[in-house]
């Protein structure tokens, strides 16, 4: 790869990550102070009368904030305390540990003021805090005091921070919990001379026509359906979402109908070569390397990732193109894929913090919504990593792989914000235009809602074999005999058979604790289908 390939990777690199846009300057109120706060020069850090708290990040998998020697002093935090008169007491944590290292942390004598966890209220790193009383709710701290986020935060994100209809955490969202898409080789189907996919049917006939074309994987498999359950999801029967029937909460693959046609459609790709013979067996890098190398033709995968597709593909195909489209339809309506949380991260306040510290800190995660924020976490430093010319902002996008850990790390830093897409930066990539379409066009209008449990289930712990894996795949047990039946070493008709099996090994179980948490309302989220 030549340098001016390289520089442009890493620009498109850059852009994958799933955080917030930005906009142009905007002065704020300090959580400092009750004044507007104009910050300081780079690497000053905060003024006298800052106001002082400790928090505890996750690193995530960010090399930059692993690798720092001392992360109070970092040019980044520097600046950040500079912008809100501050002074952070940061402790960082692997993502990897989290769950493990934060029990422990909130038990010890060294309670932080603030803790960020993955996901909500509920999460499995929280381990009851919440329901125990250790974090303050916040309702009447959010009413005064930051306008900004009871204003742009969704509701559903705010329900997943809540127990027992209080507010305890501050999350960090997405307002388009619809993520994966449906890419095709543009340049492909054009040879063809159809158009684009509507429905299951017009699926399978552009994947027959991408095989007479010689594609040797007309449609992408991976192995445990991930990232490859397309039809799954046309037919409203993803293995791993739960829906109300005859008044049980069960998986939806229950509905025998719609996933004996499911199946049907998966057999009849295997039998005509539209999927690759070890389709269970494709790893996730020989699932990439296919792509990368022009052998797909159509392909699910995050649409944030549509530049580096198209950067890859072109590497190994010149002139191919590469686009997001809407997700094939089956009989009944449905089309996509699974709905995410709407909730990535969240934050909450050690119930011991006084109020005077309690409103600067709430104040401070409302100063994250604003343009000068944005603008700092997604550009940051005029003079150094930006500068504004006509009114336009010139970004030096990160030039290895260092800088690109670096930009992530200032991201890291910014808390509270939808973390769907960098809508401004990405508006400076050529073809960034067409990201931003497909996420706000795209998918906005397809994706399937299930009942999600929040924390999961008790009983998945005790079957695992039956609880959904990591977590957007069919169970174990499902995804078996799935393949058999693909395979045709088993007969599609006997899915009712699965079904007994299901409960019989313990899934009886399963849907009796779900039932009981949805009729009591206990834990439980209602995602709409789009």
């Amino acid at each position: 790869m030549g340098e001016a390939m390289k520089k442009w990777w890493y620009a498109i690199l850059t852009m994958i990550v799933t955080l917030a846009g930005c906009s142009l300057p905007g002065m704020t109120h300090s959580p400092g102070t009750s004044e507007s706060s104009p910050g300081q020069a780079a690497g000053s850090g905060a003024s006298s009368g800052a106001l002082s708290f400790s928090i505890v990040l996750s690193t995530g998998s960010n090399p930059y904030a692993a690798k720092s020697p001392d992360i109070q002093q970092d040019k980044w935090v520097k600046q950040l305390e500079a912008l809100t008169n501050t002074d952070l007491q940061i402790t960082m944590l692997p993502l990897k540990d989290i769950d493990k290292r934060l029990p422990v942390l909130l038990t010890g004598d060294d309670f932080p003021d603030v803790i960020q966890t993955v996901g909500g209220a509920s999460s499995a790193a929280m381990a009851g805090t919440v329901e125990a009383g250790l974090f303050m709710p916040l309702d009447d701290l959010l009413r005064e005091y930051a306008p900004r986020l009871l204003a742009r935060i969704p509701r559903e994100a705010w329900q997943e921070t809540s127990y027992h209809g209080k507010i305890y955490g501050i999350p960090a969202w997405l307002d388009n919990p619809s993520r994966r898409g449906t890419y095709i080789r543009t340049d492909l189907l054009k040879k063809t001379g159809l158009p684009a996919p509507k429905t299951v049917d017009d699926f399978l006939n552009v994947l027959r026509a991408f095989k007479k074309l010689g594609v040797e994987n007309p449609y992408q498999m991976r192995e445990n359906f991930k990232y490859a359950d397309i039809v799954f999801g046309a037919y409203d029967v993803l293995g791993y979402q739960f829906e109300l029937q005859n008044g049980e909460v069960v998986p939806k693959f229950f509905d025998e109908k719609r996933m004996t046609q499911a199946l049907s459609v998966y057999k009849t790709m295997l039998d005509e070569g539209l999927i690759a013979k070890n389709f269970a067996t494709v790893s996730i890098s020989e699932y990439s390397r296919n792509i990368n190398s022009g052998k797909s033709g159509i392909w699910t995968a995050n649409a944030a990732g549509l530049l580096e597709f198209r950067t890859k593909v072109r590497e190994s195909v010149p002139g191919a193109e590469v686009d997001v489209i809407p997700s094939p339809m089956g009989p009944e309506g449905s089309k996509g894929y699974g709905l995410y949380s709407s909730v990535i991260n969240s934050y909450f306040i050690n119930k011991h913090v006084s109020k005077e510290k309690a409103v600067g800190i709430v104040r401070f995660f409302d100063w994250m919504l604003t343009d000068e924020a944005e603008r700092y976490f997604s550009f940051g430093i005029p003079g150094d990593t930006y500068t504004i010319e006509n009114g336009n902002i010139k970004y030096r996008f990160p030039q290895n792989r260092e800088q690109q850990d670096e930009q992530g790390f200032r991201e890291l830093l910014w808390l509270t914000h939808d973390l769907t897409i960098n809508r401004q930066r990405m508006k400076l990539l050529p073809g960034g235009g067409d990201v931003i379409h497909a996420i706000d066009s795209t998918l906005a209008k397809e994706g399937l809602g299930n009942i999600v449990f929040v924390p999961e289930l008790e009983s998945f712990g005790i079957y695992p074999e039956l609880a959904p894996n990591n977590p957007n795949q069919p169970p174990p047990l499902i995804v078996d005999h799935m393949v058999r039946m693909i395979y045709g070493k088993e007969p599609i008709s006997d899915w009712p058979k699965v079904i007994r099996e299901y409960r019989d090994r313990g899934g009886d179980a399963i849907i009796r604790e779900a039932t009981q948490r949805y009729r009591a309302r206990e834990g439980v989220l209602v995602l709409p289908s789009r």
